[in-house]
């Protein structure tokens, strides 16, 4: 079963009449998404080679190179050779929204500052073409190996990793990158299960503070190394607004003046699930423009999700 305080906390973000759909998505065996590496291989071709296997995958609308396919069909994607040969790669759909929220281009300078296992990286080298320069840091040794096993497994060559602490990236090259991508680590309150869980999650309201301090940091080095007129896109798979909304808050005040909230770019596929931020929590009222950012609302496909997206003036 879900931790009861957390079910608590959960009736207090979601609105009322989507409580009952969100909270039936943590029991649920969820629709996998995968995203063909276009410069490996032609999606028409990785289709027809899952189609002779037996699988069936549909187009996401929106968002080039993904398709969904059943969620009893998870294990058999990622033990066929597309997968092992990096010519596809297996996450949530809604991982998949940050990536186009950052509006790359080829050639670009980007920093992915938490980027293992290396999903959203891919998806960002996809969409510059491999080209431009991507420099993906992680600071967790073991996460680290496996970040640049999938980048060498995919052939990103555009990007190169670095086993780094991220709160330290700002200030050893500020004012350098065009594009930013913080996938904050978080409490990962997405991956959350109920009802078959054999004990309960690790999960706490004090690990969300610890996270919450741990986030603020990462986001003021993202905001520091972004270059003027640049974008950061901040994200977590965290519903507590003290993971989302409250940390946001806190980085706009201490760059009061330099950074500008807009409105996060999805794709239609979103819009069913895609809610405005919270206003307030807590006691505690958010800028006006926080509701430019969106959460996620967990279903049988989506995982629960925060975006933000900021222009550094």
């Amino acid at each position: 079963m879900l931790p009861d305080k957390f079910l608590e906390r959960l009736a207090q973000v979601v609105p009322p009449e989507r409580l009952p759909g969100v909270l039936a998505s943590f029991a649920a065996d969820k629709a996998v998404t995968i995203r063909v590496n276009s410069w490996r291989a032609r999606p028409g071709d990785v289709l027809a080679e899952l189609a002779a296997a037996g699988l069936t995958a549909h187009p996401v609308p929106g968002l080039h190179s993904a398709y969904r396919a059943a969620a009893a069909d998870r294990d058999q994607l990622t033990r066929g050779a597309p997968f092992s040969q990096g010519r596809l790669y297996v996450q949530n759909v809604s991982s998949l929204l940050a990536a186009p929220a950052l509006s790359v281009e080829p050639g670009m300078s980007v920093l992915d500052l938490a980027a293992a296992p290396g999903g959203k990286t891919l998806h960002l080298v996809d969409l510059m073409n491999n080209t431009g320069a991507i420099g993906a840091v992680e600071s967790a040794r073991d996460r680290f190996f496996r970040l640049r096993h999938n980048l060498r497994l995919h052939g990103a060559t555009c990007c190169r990793a670095y086993l780094k602490d991220g709160r330290r990236v700002g200030r050893a090259c500020p004012d350098r990158f065009d594009r930013v991508l913080l996938d904050a680590p978080c409490s990962g309150e997405a991956q959350l299960r109920s009802f078959r869980d054999a004990h309960a999650p690790n999960w706490s309201v004090r690990k969300i503070g610890q996270c919450a301090g741990k986030q603020r940091a990462l986001l003021l080095s993202a905001v520091a190394a972004c270059r003027p007129g640049g974008v950061v896109v901040y994200c977590t798979c965290s519903t507590a607004p003290e993971e989302n909304e409250a940390v946001v808050a806190s980085v706009l005040a201490e760059c009061s003046g330099i950074l500008e909230v807009e409105p996060v770019p999805l794709p239609p596929v979103a819009d069913p699930v895609a809610v405005p931020g919270l206003r307030a929590w807590a006691g505690r009222e958010f800028p006006p423009d926080l509701t430019l950012t969106t959460r996620i609302l967990p279903d049988d496909w989506f995982d629960a999700f925060f975006l933000c997206r900021l222009r550094k003036r």
